[in-house]
């Protein structure tokens, strides 16, 4: 079984003078039902540990495992990360197949132990591009954790922010000539449910690690009026402390959706 990461009631945030003095907010309407993650840093970690860039990969896979038992812990509704873009194919073949390797790997010994913690494990993005088995390997986890109840993890791979919104354009133009729907039937919350995320509520919190200021094409329909935390953490070196952090911050701020707020 995972441990529970604060070690006591799961709503409760760790101590201490690396958290700010507002820091017991982490339950009820304190809390994102969404946190989108641009997992980054995995090289530059490695770099500066003198290691390889798979070293790096490896040692990221073991922190979304550690940040996935947190977010559960937490009381986390959806948390959706970015493990493989549309774009990093175009990196070394090497680092393409130890990556796919890796993440094929991590599915393997890891379902188990998800299951149990009754994590939902849903994939975004194209899946045209990966071997059978593969595809197999992610079927098979999404089909086994379908009933889950706690929190749901989506992978996404092969994803583009962009590409999935041509998809469901595609998708509802193709509906339309069909004559299944019509055109001004296509509003927002149809829109929303033709995307990968489908049923998933908006990114409240969108954090990027590494130092990276932009969104890199990552969930952008979604993400509309996230909150964004930024930080300078390599991905490897995040951790549940520095996720209670993000989140603490998130609480403190006034989300106003276009409107005002009282202080306004």
């Amino acid at each position: 079984m995972w441990r529970k990461i604060f070690g006591g009631k799961e709503a409760s945030v760790p101590t201490g003078d690396d958290l700010p003095s507002r820091s017991p907010v982490l339950c009820g309407d304190g809390l994102p039902r969404h946190i989108a993650v641009v997992m980054d840093g995995n090289g530059r970690w490695a770099q500066a540990q003198g290691r390889s860039r798979s070293a790096g990969h490896e040692a990221g896979a073991r922190t979304l495992k550690r940040i996935v038992r947190a977010a559960s812990d937490m009381g986390i509704e959806v948390l959706t990360v970015y493990a493989f873009s549309t774009e990093n194919w175009k990196r070394p073949q090497l680092e393409v197949d130890f990556l796919l390797n890796l993440f094929d790997s991590f599915l393997q010994k890891e379902i188990d132990e998800m299951h149990a913690e009754h994590v939902r494990i849903r994939f975004i993005g194209r899946r045209d591009r990966f071997t059978d088995r593969f595809l197999r390997r992610m079927t098979d986890a999404e089909v086994r954790t379908a009933e889950n109840t706690g929190i749901r993890l989506n992978v996404a791979v092969n994803y583009g922010g962009q590409d999935e919104i041509l998809r469901a354009v595609q998708t509802l133009a193709a509906r339309a000539a069909a004559g299944e729907i019509a055109p001004p039937e296509i509003d927002e919350a149809l829109f929303s449910r033709t995307l990968d995320t489908a049923d998933d509520p908006p990114v409240d919190l969108f954090i990027r690690t590494s130092g990276d200021l932009r969104l890199s094409n990552f969930l952008l329909w979604q993400s509309a009026y996230a909150e964004l935390y930024f930080t300078e953490t390599h991905w490897p070196d995040f951790t549940a402390e520095e996720l209670a952090r993000a989140i603490t911050d998130f609480a403190g701020r006034s989300r106003r959706f276009g409107g005002l707020s009282e202080e306004d």
